[in-house]
C-alpha cells in the first residue's frame, strides 16, 4: 500500500502545549507538515514553535472553549498559511471523581473543551476543507468513549458524544472528500495522567500499563498518511498490561 506524502501539508493541533499534541506536532513537522499550535498556555507553545523552526510552525494561544479565540485560530492559520488540510481536536480536560464530590465548573468545563470545543474547531475548518474538497479531521477521544467508567460519568460522557458526533460528520462530509476520525487512547503516561517524571515514564511503559505520547502521536501520522481512499474510522488503544 502506497502511503500518502504529508510534506506540504497545514495541521492544526489542539492541546498542543503538551502530551499528545506536543508529541503529534513533532511526528507531523519531522514529516514536512507545517503545523499550527493552539492551547491555552503560551509559554509551550512558543517554545516549542521555536524548537520546530519557524518556517514549519506558528503558535496560536487558544481556548477552545471561546469562540473568538477559535475564529482568532482559523484566521491566524489560513492568513499564515493559506490553507487547513488537517485539524487534529486534541485538547481535552480530564477530572477523576463521583458526579456528587466534583465541583459544577469542573463538571461544565469538561464539557465546553472536549465537546463543545471539538464542534467549534470542527465548524470553523469545514469551510476551507469543502471549499478545496479534502481534508482529514482526527479527534482525541478516549477509551472511555467506549465504555462506561467509573468515577469518569461526564468526561465519558463527553467522549461517547464525540464518538456519535464524528460517526455522522464523517456521512456529512465524505462527498467532498474530507475523512472524519477518533483514536481513543487508554492510559497515556504524560501530563494528564500526573505522569512527568521521565523515570515514572519509562518504568510505565516497561511494566506495560499505559502507552507515551509519541506512541499516540505515531499512531495519529499513520492514519494521516493511509491513502486518501482509506478511512479508519476509530481506533482504540491501550498499553499491553490495561485490562478494561
Amino acid at each position: 500500500m502506497e502511503m500518502q506524502d504529508l510534506a506540504g501539508k497545514v495541521a492544526i493541533i489542539t492541546g498542543a502545549g503538551s502530551g499528545i499534541g506536543e508529541a503529534t506536532a513533532r511526528a507531523l513537522a519531522a514529516r514536512g507538515v507545517r503545523v499550527v499550535l493552539a492551547g491555552r498556555r503560551a509559554d509551550p507553545l512558543e517554545a516549542l514553535a521555536t524548537s520546530l523552526g519557524a518556517e514549519h510552525a506558528i503558535a496560536v494561544p487558544t481556548d477552545v472553549a471561546r469562540a473568538a479565540d477559535v475564529q482568532w485560530l482559523i484566521e491566524r492559520t489560513l492568513s499564515h498559511f493559506g490553507r487547513v488540510d488537517i485539524l487534529f481536536a486534541n485538547a481535552g480536560q480530564f477530572v477523576q471523581g463521583a458526579v456528587a464530590n466534583v465541583e459544577i465548573e469542573q463538571l461544565v468545563a469538561q464539557i465546553d473543551t472536549n465537546l463543545i470545543g471539538v464542534v467549534r474547531c470542527i465548524k470553523a475548518v469545514l469551510p476551507s476543507m469543502i471549499a478545496q474538497r479534502f481534508g482529514d479531521i482526527l479527534v482525541t477521544s478516549s477509551i472511555s468513549g467506549h465504555t462506561d467508567i467509573d468515577n469518569e460519568a461526564v468526561y465519558s460522557a463527553t467522549k461517547h458524544a464525540v464518538g456519535t458526533l464524528v460517526n455522522i460528520l464523517r456521512r456529512e462530509t465524505a462527498p467532498q472528500g474530507i475523512r472524519v476520525a477518533t483514536i481513543s487512547p487508554g492510559i497515556v503516561l504524560n501530563e494528564i495522567w500526573g505522569v512527568t517524571d521521565p523515570a515514572d515514564v519509562a518504568a510505565g511503559l516497561a511494566a506495560h500499563r499505559g502507552l507515551s505520547s509519541e506512541d499516540v502521536a505515531d499512531l495519529v501520522v499513520y492514519m494521516l498518511a493511509m491513502p486518501a481512499r482509506v478511512t479508519i474510522r476509530d481506533v482504540v488503544v491501550m498499553g499491553q498490561g490495561q485490562i478494561i
